[in-house]
């Protein structure tokens, strides 16, 4: 939920304007035109008109809303006191039957831009409120003490979050006591990450940007760790450095269909459970019973060790070697005959080739937002018959459904899963056959 901590961009101010929306945009904001020109106007919903005061350079003009003149029948009242300022959220003031509509639009839009025809796109899987089970707050240190909370959207203003509609209680209960822990270290004037996840046995907390602590500091993160009955508690200095824990207290553990998976700290899980459940639902459907499976950036094996789970024959590859270890770790206790390994490759610039992917009847692939280019290059010269891709990013979902269908295949459904509400993400299964 922390965005990108980009510098704001220069703008002057144009004056106020009488604003028409036409249409939403990709990223949420509403879209007019003026003289000619593009206008983006965040917080506005399509057939409203709006006075705001129009700012933005020669390449891009925005505008902010005064007063809505003329309300959609799809506005309705935000349900955080912190909306428009946080930037977590962007879509609570829209229904949810025109929110999921312009959520499935999302998808349709990125494929139509790619050429990319499906069989069919099913309506959208929608996650309830209060279910993130993973978020990251910022924190820094300012004349008034730490300031904890969320980011404006791609803004270094941290916007202090008092209530947080989206996530689990156990989560938002341990923001204040968080913000008092980090006013006893000597984080200086750096900003510092705090990943939060509820995992089975207890919340995992990662804090990120902060010193090796010394030996008193490592007794007062124990001591908070014991006080909050946290599962584990590291620290990293830096997002690329491994994460080290301080107090490891319980396992940290989740249960993946029959596997119980040990999550490194700091490794990836999906934002909700009940995410992680449609994704692997929808993936568990589209495998059947057919194998061997090959699961393509596996991680610590969301999809395949659920696929084992049913008696297939399941091969990851990933590029983080701890998340590899706890997949073969969690692997090792399914019991009966071990049909699972993982090993460690770096698809990006190390795909399976066709001849390697020969043999198998199933690949799943699950990249990061960035997409699998290359990955999906050397699915579309083999011959699996299935291939499911899983994506968090229509884009690049798209980008490489093209080359895949380029390559022979034919995409029979895409499903979207609306796993992180009220923002412009979303997440969808798509299902291709030779």
């Amino acid at each position: 939920m922390v965005h990108p901590r980009k510098p704001a961009r220069k703008r002057r101010r144009l004056g106020l304007a009488e604003l028409k929306i036409d249409r939403l945009g990709r990223y949420g904001d509403g879209l007019a035109v003026r003289q000619a020109k593009e206008v983006y106007v965040p917080f506005a919903l399509p057939g409203e008109r709006v006075e705001a005061m129009l700012d933005g350079d020669r390449n891009r003009l925005r505008a902010t809303v005064l007063k809505v003149l003329t309300p959609s029948s799809d506005r309705v009242a935000p349900v955080c006191a912190h909306f428009g300022a946080c930037g977590g959220c962007q879509m609570q003031h829209m229904s949810d039957r025109a929110y999921l509509v312009w959520k499935r639009g999302l998808v349709v839009e990125s494929l139509h831009r790619a050429g990319v025809d499906p069989g069919h796109i099913d309506d959208v899987v929608a996650v309830r409120q209060g279910t993130r089970r993973r978020v990251t707050v910022a924190a820094r240190r300012t004349a008034n003490g730490i300031v904890l909370g969320f980011n404006e959207f791609h803004s270094a203003r941290i916007v202090i979050i008092k209530q947080c509609p989206v996530a689990r209680p156990e989560i938002v209960g341990l923001f204040a006591p968080l913000r008092d822990l980090l006013s006893q270290l000597p984080i200086g004037d750096r900003t510092v990450d705090g990943t939060i996840s509820l995992l089975d046995d207890g919340l995992d907390v990662v804090l990120t940007g902060v010193e090796e602590p010394n030996l008193a500091q490592l007794e007062l993160l124990a001591a908070f760790a014991e006080r909050h009955d946290l599962a584990r508690l590291s620290w990293r200095p830096s997002p690329r450095d491994r994460a080290e824990p301080i107090a490891h207290r319980r396992s940290g553990v989740l249960r993946m269909g029959k596997a119980l998976v040990a999550l490194p700290p700091g490794g990836f899980c999906q934002a909700s459970r009940e995410g992680e459940a449609a994704l692997a639902d929808l993936v568990l459907q589209a495998a059947g019973s057919s194998g061997p499976v090959v699961d393509l950036f596996c991680g610590v094996g969301t999809f395949g060790l659920r696929l084992a789970s049913l008696g297939l024959q399941v091969t990851g590859f990933d590029g983080d070697a701890l998340a590899v270890a706890a997949f073969e770790g969690a692997a090792r206790h399914l019991g009966g005959r071990r049909n699972t390994e993982a090993l460690v490759r770096d698809l990006f610039r190390d795909p399976l080739s066709s001849s390697e992917l020969s043999g198998f009847q199933v690949v799943v692939f699950d990249p990061p937002r960035a997409g699998a280019r290359a990955q999906a290059a050397a699915l579309a010269t083999s011959n699996v018959p299935v291939v499911i891709g899983v994506s968090c990013d229509p884009v690049t979902f798209a980008r490489d459904a093209r080359l895949l269908i380029d390559g022979g295949y034919r995409l029979e459904r895409v499903t979207p899963v609306d796993q992180f509400i009220w923002s412009r993400h979303v997440e969808l299964v798509g299902v291709f056959r030779r």
